[in-house]
């Protein structure tokens, strides 16, 4: 009898284990194989108490010291197994012990070129890995693993943590995946039970996925897997504080930055009340953005300050604008911000500063500087340039700087602030390490400039609408939670339907922002390969995401969503207008207008039109195959009831939950962005070679010949523009540009419209 095949419970293939049994299979030829056991020769090994031991080898496998550590942990390896093939709860699984012991005598029967001396080798082999077994989590043991390298890479192997692609309910997830293939989306939408079960509410957020390349099964399977990966309890551990940034051992507390005071003793982390902690800065923040808007707090001239600039770069610029973009046609918003203005200067290009600062008055501008660290290179370059440009127009006296400028930084970069010259009494603003930038627009880095511009007051009710999806998130069961269906959708498409892509497509012009703010939100956080275990991933994550707002996008890429690659969609609208118009003559609303191709695309991209569609509105042959819209393409569409601060609160978090979800599904830490540091530190050694160039004035050696070559080209075309610290005056010092002075004449009387022929005439 042979024995029973039980690799599937060893997670091994049968092949692997004939190959460590057939010490003499080999890839000579069948005539070099059957060498007579005359030909072979004795070699001696030692077990475990060093008495050695005889076995018969082919001359060809001399006795080797690599050859003697191979054998001795294979023999070591198959009969472990074999002895754990014995064990009650194998053979529970339907083989006997008469079965095992006839497997054994074949198994023996089929090793030809081993002496009877091997016999001994293998009993006492096996009695040696039963102790062992025995003799578990003791100190012995742990010798023998340290004295047995071969031993400890299979224990490493057999302990390793598992893949999620390795579990059972993500393999059902790929079988479905092959199976959903072959449906059509233009099929699944005629099932009315489907599409009426595939939708969530919550606090006015209407989400419809009926249109998403999935099933009720497909459901079923992704909550299993969802319950595998423990969901809940990530998202509970999460909101409650405990450290699941493990590379920079932070907690991930973005939702405390709008819990209300009534949660004050809910969060505590290394000893710190966090929402106390939080409402303490927005308590100061307020009381500060008042002082400035009543008149109280002016600028060093004695001047009111109207003019907010921000600083900051990555999240610190693009959450903020995505609010201050939604508030500034919102009707609250568009009242508060009279005889106020912001900017945001991000990029460290100097015509960034130029386009910022043109027609501003110095005397009545704030700058907020925002860089946890203090030490962003582009944020504190920036944040020099606009320190230089107050000096310029009011003197190099440090009460322009106190009078001028604020900080939202973190505690431990107090000491830098101070000594950029900022007031850190009343002017530092503070942010913590749970607080990553992409998800600080809560923090003082979105309250501090959008305070000043549109009032406390309104920010407060943004902070509302996020706390309003944040509780939605920790309590709702996972088929009506919104970022989880969302998430666990886009783990759906990424990973099994393999859609590398996904777009954001808000038909709301006030949202032309919030696709730039996605984009660095879900690619810097999913942006990854390892596991929080420390092993690769062997499945697709990190959509690359894009989106335009309304219907420009519609003229600019659309064509590729309908007849090029799949991309997932997801359209956002709104029931009312934040604005809206009815032109003389026309039968619906502009809003009404635009919302007709917000419900009209989604069905467009999942049906499509067939060839006989085509053909039956008399298009001419040659052309039909150019206009046959294939469809099949997945969207989900969101609904709110109007773009307010509070709704723009809610979208946020949605979008902040629908990251987490899927980096919680795939095991990856979407709160470290460790990719974003090798181009920065590359960069300072190129700032060397800058310098090295620019004062030598010779040819560098940039370490790499492209880079070599690229940058001596520069170095050479830019001589005349270049910055000489040698010089004991430099004109570039002060940053010249056109201020409000330059812009406050009257527009010119004279102009050459209409002359000379012209069709303007």
């Amino acid at each position: 009898m042979t024995e029973p095949d039980r690799s599937a419970e060893l997670g091994e293939s049968p092949d692997y284990f004939l190959q460590t049994e057939d010490f003499s299979g080999d890839s000579h030829a069948p005539a070099e194989a059957e060498e007579s056991r005359e030909n072979m020769e004795l070699v001696f090994i030692d077990d475990k108490d060093g008495h050695p031991r005889r076995i018969r080898l082919p001359n060809r496998f001399a006795p080797t010291v690599a050859w003697d550590h191979h054998h001795h942990a294979t023999v070591s390896f198959a009969h472990r197994i074999r002895q754990k093939r014995k064990s009650p709860e194998v053979q529970s699984t339907g083989g006997s012990i008469k079965e095992e012991t006839a497997a054994k005598e074949q198994i023996n029967r089929d090793e030809p070129m081993l002496e009877n001396e091997f016999s001994d080798t293998t009993n006492e082999i096996e009695s040696f890995h039963i102790e062992t077994e025995e003799r578990e989590g003791t100190e012995e043991e742990e010798g023998e693993k340290k004295n047995n390298p071969v031993a400890s890479l299979w224990n490493s192997i057999m302990n390793r943590p598992k893949l999620v692609s390795e579990c059972s309910q993500w393999k059902r997830l790929q079988k479905h995946a092959e199976y959903m293939k072959s449906q059509h989306l233009r099929d699944l939408l005629t099932d009315e039970e489907r599409c009426n079960s595939m939708y969530a509410t919550h606090d006015g957020v209407y989400v419809d996925y009926s249109r998403q390349f999935v099933t009720q099964d497909t459901m079923k399977f992704l909550y299993e897997l969802a319950e595998k990966q423990d969901l809940q309890g990530q998202i509970l551990a999460m909101m409650r504080g405990d450290k699941i940034n493990f590379t920079e051992k932070r907690a991930v507390l973005h939702t405390a930055l709008r819990a209300g005071k009534e949660e004050i003793g809910s969060v505590i982390v290394d000893d710190m009340d966090v929402v106390q902690e939080v409402h303490e800065v927005l308590d100061q923040i307020k009381e500060f953005t008042e002082g400035v808007r009543s008149g109280e707090l002016r600028g060093y001239t004695g001047k009111r300050l109207r003019n907010i600039v921000s600083v900051g770069i990555g999240g610190s610029y693009l959450g903020p604008e995505f609010l201050h973009e939604c508030l500034k046609t919102e009707p609250e918003g568009v009242n508060s911000a009279l005889g106020y203005s912001l900017r945001f200067l991000s990029n460290v290009d100097p015509v960034d500063v130029e386009r910022t600062c043109a027609d501003l008055d110095p005397e009545e501008t704030l700058v907020v500087v925002v860089s946890k660290t203090f030490t962003t290179a582009e944020t504190m370059l920036n944040a020099r340039t606009m320190r230089q440009w107050l000096w310029d127009f009011m003197g190099n006296d440090r009460e322009v700087v106190r009078k001028h400028m604020v900080a939202c930084a973190s505690l431990s970069s107090t000491d830098k602030v101070q000594e950029f010259g900022i007031d850190t009494e009343s002017r530092f603003f503070r942010f913590w390490d749970f607080v990553g930038g992409r998800y600080s627009v809560c923090s003082a880095a979105g309250a501090v400039p959008i305070s000043l511009l549109y009032g406390y007051d309104l920010f407060e009710k943004f902070l509302k609408g996020a706390n309003s999806i944040d509780k939605h998130f920790a309590t709702a069961p996972l088929n009506q939670n919104i970022p989880v269906l969302m998430g666990l959708l886009g783990v759906w498409n990424m990973s099994f339907m393999k859609y590398r892509s996904r777009t954001t497509l808000p038909y709301a012009e006030a949202l032309l922002k919030l696709p730039a703010h996605i984009q660095q939100l879900d690619m810097e956080s999913n942006g990854k390969f390892m596991t929080k275990h420390g092993r690769e991933v062997d499945y697709p994550v990190g959509e690359i995401d894009f989106g335009e707002a309304g219907t420009n996008g519609q003229h600019s890429f659309y064509q590729l969503l309908h007849m090029g690659q799949t991309v997932p969609c997801e359209f956002i609208g709104f029931v009312q207008s934040q604005h809206d118009f009815c032109v003389e003559g026309e039968d619906l609303s502009s809003h009404d207008e635009l919302m007709a191709n917000f419900f009209a695309q989604p069905d467009a991209l999942a049906k499509g039109k067939t060839e006989v569609e085509v053909r039956a509105e008399g298009v001419p042959e040659e052309l039909i195959p150019h206009k046959v819209f294939k469809g099949n393409r997945p969207s989900l569409s969101l609904l709110l009831p109007k773009l307010t601060a509070y709704a723009c609160g809610q979208l946020l978090a949605i979008y902040e939950h629908r990251t987490a979800v899927q980096g919680f599904m795939w095991d990856i830490n979407s709160f470290d962005q460790w990719g974003v540091e090798l181009g920065k530190k590359l960069a300072i050694d190129v700032k060397s070679n800058m310098l090295e160039g620019r004062t030598k004035g010779e040819a560098i050696d940039a370490g790499s010949p492209a880079t070599t070559r690229l940058l001596n080209y520069y170095l050479e075309n830019s001589k005349d523009t270049a910055c000489n610290p040698e010089e004991s005056h430099n004109s570039m010092t002060r940053v010249t540009r056109k201020t409000h002075r330059e812009h406050s004449g009257l527009p010119p009387v004279q102009h050459d419209l209409g002359k000379h022929g012209s069709r303007l005439s």
